[in-house]
């Protein structure tokens, strides 16, 4: 399927639509939350930090006057913070957007549940909470769930004997398996909504190589990989607006299909407009995704009824 140059022009109105988009304080899920608003959607800005949420809400608002916009408190890394706030929403959602997320830690560390941060924020976060928010988006009459995979997942291996860094962390091969663990996710949630016969859409998407704030919370710049990047940053990567269009083409363009996936058309997917992708062959192993849906389950109690 092409994409033909699509722009922020072609969202339809989404008046009417509530949306949840994890990580909206900055970067992508600023950019993606903004475009949203402007269109006419409802949209919660998923925070960890009140404050960074207040503030991205006063950004928001003053570049798009009159948009209907409130910041819910959201920590991806706990548990008990994804539960509360799934339990105090009692609407329809029509749009969940996967976005937040962290990159190479350069030590391990661990959620307040015990699990490897990146694999914990990465994914199992955002696998119970599209779980414990599915009656509320089969609620709506055309639920879709976007979640932001990366081209790291070009590299990621799942190794199920050691999915939390416990015999041996490395800081990009975690990072990696992350965001493989986003794409297997995806597409899994989408071949379950199809079996079921359900409406939602599930589309995985990755942002190409853009300029946000999750290089400098995470490896930082004394990395290898990340002073290449800011050499090579002119030609190989795009900012944040450019790097959400993929997610924004996922949430709102009324020909976009589950479990496709979404990325730039430029060199090596690095930047440009969105298109579709065909993932790396791991991306696409339904055995191994249906191990990491059960092995998310049993590590997060959640039960994706009437999916699973």
């Amino acid at each position: 399927m092409a994409i033909s140059k699509w722009t922020t022009t072609q969202i339809p109105p989404q008046s009417g639509k509530t949306a949840l988009i994890t990580g909206a304080n900055s970067g992508i899920g600023y950019q993606a939350a903004l475009e949203l608003a402007r269109h006419g959607a409802h949209v919660l800005l998923g925070v960890r930090s009140p404050a960074k949420g207040d503030a991205a809400l006063a950004r928001l608002l003053h570049e798009a006057p009159g948009a209907s916009a409130e910041v819910v408190e959201l920590d991806m890394a706990s548990l008990a913070s994804i539960r509360r706030f799934a339990q105090s929403w009692s609407r329809p959602l029509d749009l969940l957007i996967n976005n937040a997320g962290v990159m190479a830690l350069p030590n391990r560390e661990l959620t307040e549940d015990g699990f490897e941060r990146q694999f914990g924020t990465n994914h199992l976060g955002h696998f119970a909470l599209t779980g414990l928010l599915l009656p509320h988006l089969l609620q709506s009459a055309a639920p879709r769930v976007v979640t932001v995979s990366s081209l790291a997942h070009r590299n990621g291996k799942m190794d199920f004997n050691d999915l939390q860094g416990e015999k041996k962390y490395v800081p990009w091969t975690a990072y990696n398996q992350s965001k493989l663990s986003n794409l297997l996710f995806a597409l899994e949630l989408d071949r379950r909504a199809r079996a079921a016969g359900s409406s939602l859409l599930s589309i995985p998407v990755h942002p190409g190589i853009s300029r946000t704030s999750i290089v400098e919370n995470g490896p930082g710049e004394s990395g290898l990989k990340i002073f290449a990047l800011r050499v090579l940053s002119p030609f190989i990567t795009q900012d944040d607006a450019a790097g959400a269009l993929p997610t924004l083409y996922a949430a709102a363009a009324p020909e976009a299909q589950g479990g496709v996936y979404i990325g730039p058309d430029g060199f090596m997917a690095f930047k440009g407009s969105p298109t579709v992708e065909k993932p790396r062959p791991q991306a696409l192993d339904e055995a191994a995704a249906k191990r990491l849906w059960t092995v998310s389950a049993e590590l997060t109690g959640v039960v994706y009824s009437p999916l699973t």
